[in-house]
């Protein structure tokens, strides 16, 4: 089982090789994946802790039990949010060619993990009788996981927006205005509120909300008290905090948390 943090640079995929390359990794709170790609798809879940992937166009927050496709020369970024168990397949592109170009959540079934660890634990890298077996179902089990309909934290390409946002990601209970944004980076409000509309498909006020979202999953997974969490994301009091996750989830904290 590895437990460091290193770049894939090679491929584990030969030539007449299976389709499916199963690994597992343990990290310790904090420790990143730099930016790298792999010409294979990708599918990660964690069993412990929230794994943050982040990719050019936005971060998505992957809790326990959840999954995350990453199509083929994607580049990504990894973050361990907790001590962190994660499980991951690498997938030849031809293997299950009807799944999305785009990153996309999805839910990982308790058979989906028990075949997943089976592959880790018995190297069924090589060729037999159990690979033979297990691989056409698990292929099945990722095709038609559910798909869960929570968006990751959209990211901007425009310079001033990207600094902005990164500044808000360190600190998500900043509620400065977006006119304070702007003396920073030397635009007008009216400018970048245009811009993150274009670019994010939300306005600022809605793109801070959703970073908000991102934080509080991670920390909702983590075990954190629900009156510690709106105390750090800058919530007068666990009320505020609970009333706007249930209209953006449309259930409370709690529920979210059992299901």
């Amino acid at each position: 089982m590895d437990t460091t943090w290193l770049v894939r640079s090679d491929s584990p995929f030969k030539e007449a090789s299976p389709p499916i390359h199963a690994s597992t990794f343990e990290y310790s709170n904090g420790a990143r994946q730099v930016w790298h790609s792999h010409e294979e798809a990708q599918f990660v879940y964690t069993s412990r802790g929230v794994l943050r992937v982040h990719t050019p166009h936005g971060v998505w927050p992957v809790a326990p039990m959840r999954g995350l496709w990453l199509p083929p020369r994607l580049g990504h970024e990894l973050h361990a949010v907790g001590t962190v168990v994660m499980h991951s397949l690498y997938l030849a592109p031809e293997a299950i060619p009807s799944l999305s170009t785009k990153c996309l959540l999805t839910k990982v079934t308790s058979l989906l993990d028990e075949l997943v660890r089976s592959m880790v634990d018995d190297k069924l890298e090589k060729r037999g009788d159990r690979y033979s077996l297990i691989v056409p179902l698990l292929l099945r089990e990722i095709e038609h996981a559910q798909e869960i309909h929570e968006s990751g934290l959209p990211l901007p390409n425009d310079r001033r927006l990207r600094q902005i946002c990164e500044l808000l990601m360190a600190a998500p209970d900043n509620s400065h205005p977006l006119d304070f944004w702007g003396s920073k980076v030397g635009a007008s409000e009216r400018t970048l509120a245009r811009l993150f509309r274009a670019e994010t498909g939300l306005t600022f006020g809605q793109w801070r909300q959703q970073l908000r979202i991102v934080e509080a999953v991670s920390q909702l997974a983590l075990g954190t008290p629900v009156s510690a969490i709106a105390a750090g994301l800058g919530y007068r009091n666990s009320s505020a905090f609970i009333t706007m996750f249930k209209k953006t989830m449309g259930e409370t904290p709690q529920r979210y948390l059992r299901q």
